[in-house]
């Protein structure tokens, strides 16, 4: 089939159109999809029959859903001399025959269209086989075999609509043959369509699409999307009140919703813009469409066959209320980038007029160009099909060049996305693509190249194709397209702390979306033996359920997982003790997913990776939280981190930093002996699933480890000094042979009791650090002490620091329990989303 006339200015003749005395009617035109199934259909005459009571009505309609694309195959079978064609056209025969049969109840009318369907079958009919015999498919014939869709779709909707006058477009719309190419005959087809619709039926019905060729009197076309075309001539030659595009969607969405759940229609539209849109991929109308109607300033609405009563969108000179720099994005998967380079393009004229003109003969067309400043090198964008093509062409075309060494071969990058945000608003709006360029980096995505118009109402960039979908939906969130926005959560743990962040966020979700914008979208979560994910957001009522009833999974086969779902505004959440899940840190961070951990080990590891992990968060510009890796829910870390930011100097930390401990110091009494308020740290939830990781004073010196890190010293593990209250011996050998001697250790503790008790005082199991040196020991504090009154399972922390040097900052409160340690992970979640 031969390249269309689309792009062709709708200028000639405008100004008899001009002098037209202004007539109300309307021109609706309806797709494929909107007669393509009897539903639609119906639909169709529905909304056809109500709009023919306000005002008279030209319809153009596209062939049946599907049919233009089985026409032009079944060509290609019978060019090749496969019997096969003869099903194919059966299976269209077929079709045709079904849609009539179901939708034209009258006996009498149905008889006359199957004649005239029949007859059209027929020839068709004739024309494959003359294919078939000869296997021969020149462009003429192609374009008469194409015609049919149109020819039988508007034969059966003109008699679906009763008092419905069917129209020949081809007596009307005219092309002439200009390099190979139908090209529209403006001036004559606006001459012909006024004269034709002089005295306007009420309902006028159109194929679109077709159109004959204006000195050879042969069937030509307006090419992909002709039908569109075909409504917006004849709308800007008959001075239309307005143009009604019906398709299978709402109207123009902000993105594409296959990809973007939460995009929504635009409910007003420019014409620029709605060109770029549809550019650069948005399949709403076909683009040149708007051309004609632009120039005679009458509005397109887009509406849904299958949704009547949605608004749709209104494409229009003058927008109201045009408020919002960026209306939409859209895309093109499936491009190449070819690069043309050399040193003797550098102030060379006529390089670039090579370049497009070598391909514009070849039919190969560049959606996308950036060159850079010092002319040495220029980039286009062409689709993935047209790569070899383009790339062959412009090595010919170069081959002197390229031989001598002045330039070099093309360079061809396939398998990239081309993206485009739009808005007329850009351009009163600064800093729209630092913000671009910015969002795009924050989450990993390299841009490849970009370019920009001065007009600035589209920003086009080239990224791998892999992260197209990544790119889509953190620049629609980005830009406040979205109704909420949103972040993706993977949780890893669904044990005691685990369990009850989950409940809390299932618990203040519509909370959020109500009043903070906000969604939380959990698409990952991992037990310690299976995982399971979904990109739209797993159902929190019933994911132990579903974990049950998942494949068995890995630290490995969850980093691989989270990774190749290459989710945007990600964030990985450790709720586990393990040191396997805090391994794979660094490869979420480098892959711009941020990071929060409950998780201690990570945090308090060698000083090497800790630092290694906050600067790849830094550099990566995502987020590395541990706030409740000391003190639960506490605000220790943020404030020592804010102190820290400030410009003060932590001198000194005192500390008492374990709830466990604590607890269990509380609890001992004369009646409570110290083994029974281990097993108690242990039932009530306070202690780790092996109690001896607190009474060793491991967890209390990582803890003090990452403080003391985060005030700015240099720290390891082993540079704390230990003074522990149990022997070396049972911390040796399995758990149940600790719970087996514990008991020994009752008799020894009852009777340090009753000496502290008789002078007043408690034991506190304290954390300090003291200009970079620490230490961690059981001290006897007395009534004057803060740490004397510390209840239950309470931290405390007090902070010396330059500005608080007489009177240190104090901060207590609830230090351990699965409750406020998940209520301080779910506020690190709630920072990052609020950033």
């Amino acid at each position: 089939m031969r390249p269309s006339s689309a792009m062709t200015p709708f200028v000639l003749g405008m100004g008899s159109i001009n002098k037209q005395t202004k007539t109300t009617m309307k021109v609706l035109k309806f797709g494929g999809t909107s007669v393509g199934s009897v539903k639609s259909i119906l639909s169709l005459k529905q909304i056809v029959e109500n709009e023919a009571k306000k005002q008279p009505v030209v319809i153009v309609v596209s062939a049946l859903g599907g049919i233009t694309d089985k026409l032009l195959a079944t060509s290609q079978l019978a060019l090749k001399g496969d019997e096969a064609w003869k099903e194919e056209f059966d299976a269209m025969v077929s079709r045709h025959h079904k849609m009539i049969d179901t939708i034209i109840t009258d006996t009498k009318a149905r008889e006359d269209l199957f004649n005239k369907v029949d007859a059209l079958l027929e020839q068709l009919r004739s024309i494959y086989f003359g294919v078939f015999l000869i296997h021969d498919l020149s462009e003429k014939t192609q374009d008469a075999i194409v015609s049919y869709g149109e020819r039988l779709s508007s034969l059966i909707v003109a008699t679906l609509i009763r008092g419905a006058k069917w129209f020949d477009s081809q007596e009307f719309i005219k092309t002439v043959d200009k390099n190979g190419k139908h090209v529209l005959d403006a001036e004559l087809t606006n001459e012909l369509v006024v004269r034709t619709f002089t005295d306007l039926p009420r309902i006028s019905l159109v194929p679109g699409f077709i159109s004959r060729d204006r000195d050879s009197e042969e069937t030509t076309n307006l090419g992909r999307g002709g039908s569109d075309y075909t409504a917006a001539i004849i709308a800007a030659a008959l001075n239309a009140d307005i143009l009604e595009i019906w398709t299978d969607v709402d109207g123009f969405m902000t993105a594409d919703p296959k990809v973007i759940k939460t995009a929504y229609t635009i409910n007003e539209l420019s014409y620029i813009e709605a060109m770029e849109l549809c550019n650069f991929g948005a399949k709403v109308i076909y683009p040149p469409t708007i051309y004609p109607v632009c120039v005679k300033n009458i509005p397109i609405r887009v509406k849904n066959t299958f949704n009547p009563e949605a608004s749709g969108t209104i494409i229009k000179n003058k927008i109201e209320n045009n408020q919002k720099p960026i209306k939409g994005i859209s895309s093109i998967s499936g491009t190449t980038l070819i690069t043309v380079t050399g040193l003797s393009m550098v102030g060379v004229i006529g390089v670039n007029r090579r370049i497009f003109t070598a391909l514009a003969d070849r039919g190969i067309s560049v959606f996308l160009v950036s060159q850079a400043s010092s002319e040495n090198s220029t980039s286009i964008g062409v689709r993935d099909q047209d790569a070899d093509k383009a790339v062959a062409v412009l090595n010919n075309e170069f081959a002197k060049e390229i031989e001598t060494g002045a330039m070099f071969p093309m360079h061809a990058e396939s398998g990239l996305a081309t993206i485009a945000i739009v808005g007329e608003n850009m351009k009163h709006t600064p800093g729209i693509a630092g913000k671009l360029f910015g969002t795009l980096g924050r989450s990993g995505i390299s841009v490849i190249a970009c370019a920009q118009g001065a007009s600035e109402t589209n920003i086009s960039f080239v990224v791998d194709g892999r992260y197209l979908r990544k790119s889509l939906n953190v620049l629609h969130d980005s830009f406040f397209l979205s109704e909420y926005k949103v972040l993706n959560l993977f949780i890893c743990g669904v044990g005691t702390v685990g369990g009850k962040l989950i409940e809390q966020i299932r618990s203040q979700y519509e909370e959020l979306k109500e009043h903070s914008r906000l969604k939380l979208n959990v698409v990952g979560i991992a037990s310690s033996h299976n995982a399971i994910f979904s990109r739209d957001g797993i159902d929190l009522d019933n994911y132990q359920e579903q974990l049950k009833a998942s494949e068995p999974s890995s630290p490995e086969k969850l980093r691989d997982a989270i990774i190749r779902m290459n989710i945007f505004n990600s964030v990985f959440v450790d709720c586990t003790a393990s040191a396997d899940i805090a391994q794979l840190y660094q490869s979420f961070l480098e892959r711009n997913i941020s990071v929060i951990a409950a998780n201690k080990i990570a945090a308090s590891s060698k000083y090497s990776n800790y630092i290694r992990l906050k600067t790849t968060a830094m550099m990566r510009g995502v987020k590395f939280r541990f706030e409740t890796n000391v003190g639960a829910g506490l605000p220790i870390i943020g404030t020592i981190n804010d102190l820290c930011n400030s410009g003060d100097k932590i001198l000194k930390i005192e500390a008492v930093l374990s709830g466990t401990l604590n607890f269990i110091f509380n609890e001992i009494a004369a009646d409570v002996p110290f083994s029974e308020t281990v097993r108690r740290a242990k039932e009530q939830g306070y202690s780790e699933p092996d109690p001896r990781i607190d009474l060793s004073g491991t967890d209390v010196i990582r803890k003090l480890v990452i403080l003391t890190r985060e005030a700015g010293y240099k720290i390891e593990q082993e540079d704390v000094e230990k003074n522990l209250f149990i022997p070396n011996g049972f911390f040796e050998g399995s758990l149940d042979s600790f719970w087996q001697k514990l008991p020994t250790l009752d008799e020894d503790f009852e009777n340090k009791r009753q000496k502290l008790e008789q002078e007043g005082k408690r034991w506190r199991f304290v954390a300090t650090m003291e200009g970079g040196k620490a230490n961690v020991s059981l001290k006897a504090v007395d009534r004057n002490h803060p740490f004397y009154n510390l209840e239950g399972s309470n931290n405390i922390v007090l902070l010396t620091t330059e500005r608080y040097k007489e009177y240190p900052m104090q901060i207590q409160g609830y230090g351990a329990g699965a409750s406020v340690t998940a209520a301080g992970v779910f506020a690190n979640i709630m920072s990052i989303a609020n950033i």
